[in-house]
């Protein structure tokens, strides 16, 4: 499987990267790719409709290739992911849209706690083109700049568990996704912090391309 990074962070790679194969093991292989060209963070429209073209252009080397048994979109708005479809036999798989599928599953109210002021309406046309409007309970924001909580892991944390509080006891929501893949690392420890149920969209789309390549 091929992971593509979106934004040109080499290290936010590597962590997505590493959760991936934590989650799939031995049996899928999973080799990081980061995009050449972008934002170092994709914190607004114009960045994941710039970033559409580059994961197209990553995903078709990747396939043509001839190791590639999978391609997953490592942004939450899956930038690049239809048009990947369209030009390859490869399964691809974004890493939001498997997220909200798995926290919707069973007609589980589910919420998203995430960093992205100005994705949330974006995020919500996402949820609404998947056909999960009813039931989700809604989004909740950190505060303060992306970029500034993603170096600082203590506050991002903080910010994290406040956000996803309120998808629970506010909205009502019985699963919340972490909105991000570069939130990987801070969803994976908000699992022993917050009773509700944590919905981290790397290991989602892990488990749905795992799904998928077994038949």
């Amino acid at each position: 499987m091929v992971l593509i990074n979106p934004n040109t962070s080499t290290a936010t790679t590597a962590m997505m990267t590493a959760l991936a194969r934590r989650t799939l093991g031995s049996a899928f292989p999973v080799r990081g790719v980061t995009v050449p060209r972008g934002p170092r963070m994709l914190t607004d429209p114009a960045a994941l409709r710039a970033a559409a073209p580059e994961v197209l252009a990553a995903g078709l080397r990747a396939a043509a290739g001839g190791d590639c048994a999978a391609l997953l979109i490592g942004a939450f708005g899956d930038p690049g992911a239809a048009e990947l479809r369209a030009a390859t036999d490869v399964p691809v798989v974004g890493l939001g849209e498997a997220a909200l599928r798995e926290a919707a599953a069973g007609g589980t109210p589910f919420g998203i706690a995430t960093t992205t002021p100005l994705l949330a309406e974006a995020i919500t046309a996402h949820v609404t083109a998947l056909g999960l409007a009813d039931r989700y309970t809604g989004l909740r924001l950190t505060t303060g700049a992306p970029e500034r909580l993603s170096a600082e892991p203590e506050s991002l944390l903080d910010e994290l568990e406040r956000a996803v509080r309120a998808c629970g006891e506010r909205d009502g929501a019985r699963a919340v996704v972490i909105g991000g893949g570069p939130l990987g690392d801070a969803a994976e420890q908000l699992r022993t912090r917050c009773a509700v149920r944590i919905v981290a969209p790397i290991p989602a789309a892990c488990r749905e391309i795992a799904r998928l390549l077994r038949g």
